[in-house]
This record gives structure tokens, sequence and C-alpha cells, in this order.
């Protein structure tokens, strides 16, 4: 965890007025309204696929019950997939493979763990009928009910993260990050704001950096470390949560996700997540590539 944590306006940190609500709902209509035709044609790329929140079992790229089972794990990375197929990826699930039991979650859990990712928002009742890949998804799930996900995988693309968060009525939303080399270097660090909150980071002492929800920030690692203050803003405040180290190396892809979840991956014996924020780190080697 954290070196040093508190809360307070740190100097130095941006405070203009950010309306991080509003932009975030933005970002989320346009990938909801996407055409699906831009997912159209085939690739041929390794997916790494990676549970927001508990492991998902029984995944599978095929609808058989017979095919081969993918394992989701906990925010990290297993063994990466070769896949070549259509774009737009059909994500099938057949039993729970051979993840250990767990409880329901209940609505409080799901809040806290579905908020940045969650795109069903537009399916409330006061908010209009599903589009893009929802309603796509919804579809097909009238011919195969065990499909559970659709990921739009980028084009040109020779490696990608998928990140499977449980939508509540048994289906994930995918959240695909595009890790191809040419967008992330080894040896670089790749910082994701996947959090409610806008962010701010000082890395290695420099001027810090805003990052909005859902954007990114990548920047080279010289020392096999880095060292970083991570402030959020919350209304027009900004606060300070920590000050921290993180590792990185010459020969791996690494990335710094940062989020907000309840999830028990962050939680301590008692019970405590140490932080308003949580920070994932996920690297890939160069052979993995």
């Amino acid at each position: 965890m954290a070196a040093n944590s508190q809360s307070s306006h740190s100097a130095g940190y941006p405070r203009r007025r950010s309306n991080i609500a509003s932009y975030f709902f933005l970002v989320l209509a346009l990938a909801l309204v996407s055409p699906l035709g831009a997912q159209s044609g085939e690739v041929s790329l390794k997916i790494d696929v990676v549970a927001w929140g508990d492991e998902i079992g029984g995944l599978s790229f095929k609808s058989g019950e017979k095919a081969g089972e993918i394992t989701a794990l906990a925010f990290r990375y297993s063994k990466p997939i070769p896949y070549t197929g259509p774009a737009l990826l059909e994500i099938f699930k057949n039993g729970d493979g051979n993840t250990k039991d767990k409880p329901k979650p209940t609505a409080e859990d799901l809040s806290h763990e579905l908020m940045p990712l969650k795109p069903e928002e537009s399916t409330a009742k006061d908010a209009g009928p599903k589009q893009g890949i929802a309603l796509e998804l919804e579809k097909r799930r009238k011919k195969a009910p065990n499909l559970v996900s659709l990921a739009a995988l980028p084009v040109g693309c020779r490696h990608v993260t998928v990140l499977l968060a449980p939508v509540g009525d048994g289906t994930f939303f995918a959240y695909v990050i595009d890790d191809d080399p040419s967008k992330l270097p080894l040896g670089q660090l790749r910082v994701q704001n996947l959090s409610p909150q806008a962010i701010a980071l000082r890395i290695n002492g420099a001027a810090p950096k805003e990052i909005k929800t859902r954007g990114s920030l990548t920047v080279p690692v010289t020392n096999e470390y880095i060292s970083y203050d991570l402030a959020y803003q919350t209304g027009t405040e900004w606060k300070f949560q920590e000050h921290n180290f993180l590792s990185a190396y010459a020969t791996d892809q690494t990335q710094m996700i940062i989020l907000q979840s309840n999830n028990s991956f962050f939680r301590s014996a008692d019970g405590s997540t140490g932080g308003f924020l949580q920070m994932v780190t996920l690297r890939r080697k160069a052979a993995n590539n």
C-alpha cells in the first residue's frame, strides 16, 4: 500500500473545474452508438482476458459446451490466447470452470465494482433503449443464451487486454485496451484512469498531469522504478491520496490501472481498502507479445 497517505488540498495540482460526469457519459454515448460496421472483417492477435472483480471461469471464444475453457483472473494476467476471427469478438460462458464457489454479489458490491465501466447506464428506465454493442448482445443472446459478452477488437493490433466487468444479469461489459507494441512499447509505463474521478499524477517529481476518466498517459521508465504522487478530484477540489513507488522494467509492457472498487482483492484482513482509489499493475514480458 502507500508509503504515505493523507487527504488534503495539494499545491501544484490542477484546480480548474472539470465536469467528469458529463465527460464520462459523453465517452459512453459515443462508444455505444458507434456503428458495428467498424468492427467488420477479421483480426489475428493475442488476447489477455482479465476479470474486473472475482475471477470468471468457463469462458470461451466458441459456443459449444466442449469448447476450451478460459479463466479470467482477478486483476491479473494469465496465459495470452491466440485469436483469429471476427473483429467483434463473441465471448461465451459454459459453467464456472475451476473457479471456487463464491456468494452472489449484493447490489452494494456491484455498485462499487461496476461504476467506472458499466455501459448499462443507458438501459435504465429513464435513459432510453439499449444501443450499439449492448443492443447487439441482446439480439445475439436470443439465439445463443450462453453468449455473455461482445468485445470490439481494434483492427491492425497484435495484442489486447480485455477487462470483463459483470453487469448483473449474467453478462459482462468488455473494456478493450489496445496493447500493440506500437502503442505501448517495452520499457514504457501506461497509466489508465478507470475510476469515476479525474486524477493527477506527479511522476518522478515532474509537473503533475491530469488524466480524465477513461484517459491514459504513457511515460518512459529509466531506473526500473518510478515514484508517483496520486491525487483525485472531488467536486472542484483536489485531494492528495498517496506517495508511492512502482517497479517497471525495460523488458516489460507495464500498465498501472487506477480504479475504484470494494472487491475483496483490495481488502486487508480488517476489511479496509487502504484508500479512496485502488491501483492494479499489469506486466507483460516481451516473450508474450
